[in-house]
């Protein structure tokens, strides 16, 4: 699989945040830019749903379906998918 161009960028956090993200990434064998871009995705996405102008129903379908695919998920944000 080709590897995906990432973009640098400097940013700011709560240091409780940086330091929950750090020890999530040493207990899944895990470097900060995947936890980082992983927790990105799930906000992104999230915001997406929750998004004025959407169907309610639509996006209760959407919410099920990230729950009940939430560890494939993971698992290709871990595999790089």
């Amino acid at each position: 699989m080709a590897a995906t161009a990432k973009e640098q960028f400097t940013g700011r956090a709560a240091p409780e945040l940086l330091a929950a993200m750090r020890e999530i990434a040493r207990e899944e064998g895990r470097d900060c830019d995947a936890v980082l871009e992983e927790a990105m995705r799930l906000y992104i996405a999230k915001w997406r749903v929750n998004r004025p102008g959407v169907r309610p129903e639509v996006m209760a379908h959407y919410r099920d379906s990230l729950e009940r695919n939430r560890r494939l998920m993971e698992l290709l944000a871990q595999s790089g998918g």
